[in-house]
């Protein structure tokens, strides 16, 4: 199954944030039955009726007669601006060892998935139906007796029970033991029924990642390896299965032709590629040439200067390769420098908020941007959950009921970038920083250069994988450097950037976290104190507030929509006041570049998980258009 499953490896879902479905309730109407059990459903939603009832026969974005066969080949590269992954040396995206491959996702079940048109709703691909006890606390999933791994051998209670048994374990990555605290034991009740057990104060969310984990095969792992780095590909359940593999550089995924769950309702008019290929680029120039030169066929474009400049290619003029732009629903992101509040240097959020200063964002996006994108300034940009205005009254309420002394901006209008006359060098805004440098007993020497309070002078480096943002980060650089800070840009090979990231050594990274509408459990990896003192969790800036956990265990126990959200814009205020990122810039739409060879069933769905895993799971390969194209 692909699509919209929130696979959870380390890339992607780790940062997880859809909540609980059948909800920490039971659904309205419902009553407990003589064993404490709600009924059996076949779905899962948070806050309301699920949208497809238990007889729907496939989602509404598919085309369930889509043809099957062809192939796609889509880039990986750091071309997205989430981390950088220009090459892989294990198919083991579980374990903290290696870097993992590109999709490998698509060779393993769950329990349930999700759909692309709903914010939080899970449906049975494994399970056939859930029940939920009264209290909450446990979760009942009947199996499909019919499901099965691709060497033939049945998918049973047994697997489920062994495979979260080894996440929780030190053999996976760590991040999947802060991930998966809160369950506390499962259970084979019969080789069809797996029951999970959820800790008091669970946050609603849980059951649902527990319905959306990868299953093992637990006679596979019994006899290999589960924390070895890898080339050998394990063994999985799901629509694709490894084909081949050219280390660093490719790998391609066969469709299983007899896949289990093919006719079920889930499934019905996706996975239709007969081979989906993922190949490696470590840089964009490269990745795009190739591009001209059909090496893929797909690629959503991120770079502003090839997407208004670039497309002028013979196959572009021809036809043979497409542009479109469709909308894009989601949250955009939190896209930008996150500053590493571990290092001294970087404790004093006035020192921090001088450092954003000194990025021009209206001068990048004109030249060097074509004024394509608008500025980041919420941690939930282009969603209801974005902080606005002064905080109305059951904000108030809940800020004040942390019982906590806050900064008094988070009562205030929320913090954004200021609009600069687009000079490059904003003589007002870079006083600003000056002045806040000041403030915060920083001083400039008779050399020109800012000293910190202890004496020693203010550095920063900007860590990067790749030169791709070199060009937006020389300006930055140019003004910290203007107001008396020693910047600097250090570029390193892919593989050395991944482990001083995960070790955090660094004074500044780029990154793009993707924020769910109902965002969960996975804030506490990205924001929560336990997981700032945790190597290689996804919390770069070392952020440890209270109130900011507080307020994240608010979002999480929220039992309604209208709760979620004004808990949610207040974890806003506070992660805006703490300054802990210079926020870069979003786009509310996909820029999408492709061969002219597929079907598609329509726009990308408003809520899917990723642009590329929405167009291998909905698009098809047409033949008569590859045949006109050459292809």
């Amino acid at each position: 199954m692909i699509g919209r499953t929130r696979d959870l490896t380390r890339r992607t879902a780790l940062g997880i944030g859809a909540a609980l479905g059948v909800s920490t309730f039971l659904p309205t109407g419902s009553q407990a039955q003589g064993d404490d059990f709600g009924p059996e459903s076949h779905g899962m939603s948070v806050f309301g009726d699920l949208k497809y009832p238990a007889n729907f026969p496939h989602f509404d974005y598919v085309n369930p007669v889509a043809p099957k066969g062809g192939e796609i080949a889509l880039q990986v590269s750091s071309v997205g601006g989430n981390q950088t992954f220009e090459t892989f040396d294990t198919l083991n995206m579980f374990s903290h060892k290696g870097n993992g491959a590109a999709g490998m996702g698509l060779i393993f079940d769950s329990l349930m998935v999700g759909s692309s048109d709903e914010s939080d709703s899970l449906y049975g691909l494994v399970a056939r139906s859930v029940r939920a006890s009264a209290d909450g606390l446990t979760y009942r999933f009947a199996l499909r007796p019919e499901a099965r791994f691709h060497d033939g051998s049945p998918l049973r209670a047994e697997d489920v029970v062994f495979s979260l048994a080894l996440l929780k374990s030190a053999k996976a990555h760590a991040s999947y033991r802060l991930l998966l605290d809160k369950i506390t034991d499962a259970r084979a009740l019969d080789p069809l029924t797996v029951e999970f057990s959820f800790a008091k104060g669970r946050s609603r969310e849980m059951p649902q990642i527990a319905a959306t984990l990868p299953i093992f095969s637990k006679a596979y792992y019994t006899a290999s390896d589960f924390e070895a780095a890898t080339l050998t590909s394990p063994l999985g359940s799901g629509g694709y299965k490894v084909e081949r593999v050219d280390q660093g550089r490719s790998i391609a995924f066969r469709r299983v032709s007899d896949y289990w769950a093919k006719d079920l309702p889930v499934s019905i008019g996706q996975g239709n590629f007969d081979v989906i290929r993922y190949e490696y680029f470590r840089d964009r120039e490269a990745a795009f040439q190739a591009f001209t030169a059909g090496a893929f066929s797909f690629r959503e474009e991120f770079t502003s200067v090839i997407w208004s400049t670039r497309y002028d290619f013979p196959a572009a003029k021809d036809g043979r390769v497409k542009r479109d732009v469709m909308p894009d629903a989601r949250p955009s992101g939190t896209q930008g420098w996150f500053i590493n509040t571990r290092r001294d240097k970087f404790k004093d959020a006035r020192v921090r908020e001088a450092i954003g200063l000194c990025f021009d964002f209206e001068w990048t996006n004109k030249n060097l941007m074509y004024a394509l994108y608008k500025r980041t300034n919420s941690y939930f940009e282009n969603s209801g959950l974005r902080a606005e205005g002064k905080p109305p009254a059951e904000e108030k309420v809940l800020l004040e009921g942390l019982g906590m002394k806050l900064p008094a901006e988070v009562f205030d209008e929320p913090y954004s970038a200021p609009v600069s006359d687009g000079s490059g060098q904003d003589r007002n805004v870079l006083r600003k920083a000056v002045e806040l440098l000041n403030l915060a007993g920083c001083k400039r020497g008779a050399d020109g250069k800012i000293r910190l309070p202890d004496g020693q002078p203010l550095t920063i480096e900007f860590l990067e994988g790749d030169n791709a943002l070199n060009r937006h980060t020389t300006g930055f650089v140019n003004n910290l450097r203007l107001i008396g800070i020693e910047a600097a840009i250090r570029v390193i090979d892919p593989a050395q950037f991944a482990r001083r990231r995960q070790d955090f050594d660094f004074d500044i990274v780029m990154q793009r976290y993707t924020m769910s509408l109902t965002p969960g459990e996975g804030l506490r990896l990205i924001f929560g104190s336990a997981a700032a003192k945790t190597v290689g969790s996804r919390n770069l800036a070392g952020v440890a507030d209270p109130a900011i956990d507080a307020m994240i265990e608010r979002i999480i126990a929220a039992k309604t929509r209208e709760e979620m959200t004004v808990a949610t814009r207040c974890l806003d205020r506070l992660l805006r006041a703490g300054r802990y990122w210079v926020s870069a810039w979003y786009s509310g739409e996909h820029k999408i570049a492709y061969w002219d060879m597929f079907g598609m069933p329509g726009p990308i769905p408003p809520l899917a998980g990723s642009t590329e895993g929405a167009i291998a799971a909905l698009w098809w390969y047409d033949a008569e258009k590859a045949r006109k194209i050459g292809k």
